[in-house]
């Protein structure tokens, strides 16, 4: 059930939504906690769910709202994908889907990506996708998400 008008291009996974005083909540196993519905929570659920089930990332190598100080500023990154010896892989940025991925997006994802270093870089606005790997020469776009042992082997 999608409790926004918009359906995403992601296969819909199984959610927990509960009504509240605050309003809906979705429940977010990665960090075991109920959080406020909003769309790019709404995006992020059903993205994290995507990457477990079709992409082969398990989800204890998952981390939703990872903390980055960047300068004299703390940023965090939507969602951090560890490689088998826990070291950051990928960092995938959400933006709800009436947000536009732009050239912005990217260099967001890409301020963050000074201080993880990761060779993959993935946006999603749950409509549309892109995924970037980090060369010597800079991003370069892939035409597919990889999977979690794609991710592995090429890092």
């Amino acid at each position: 059930m999608n409790p926004f008008s918009v359906p995403l291009n992601l296969p819909e996974a199984d959610v927990k939504l509960r009504p509240s005083r605050r309003g809906i909540e979705i429940y977010d196993p990665l960090r075991r906690r109920w959080l406020l519905l909003q769309p790019e929570e709404w995006v992020r659920q059903q993205f994290t769910a995507f990457l477990i089930s079709h992409l082969g990332v398990p989800a204890s190598r998952m981390a939703n709202e990872v903390t980055v100080r960047l300068n004299d500023t703390v940023k965090r990154c939507d969602t951090v994908v560890y490689d088998p010896q826990l070291r950051p892989l990928c960092i995938v940025e959400y933006k709800a889907p009436n947000v536009t991925l732009s050239a912005h997006t990217v260099e967001q994802i890409a301020r963050y990506n000074l201080v993880l270093g990761v060779g993959w870089l993935i946006i999603s606005n749950g409509l549309r996708h892109a995924c970037f790997r980090v060369t010597p020469e800079g991003l370069a776009p892939m035409s597919a998400l990889p999977s979690y042992a794609q991710m592995t082997v090429e890092a």
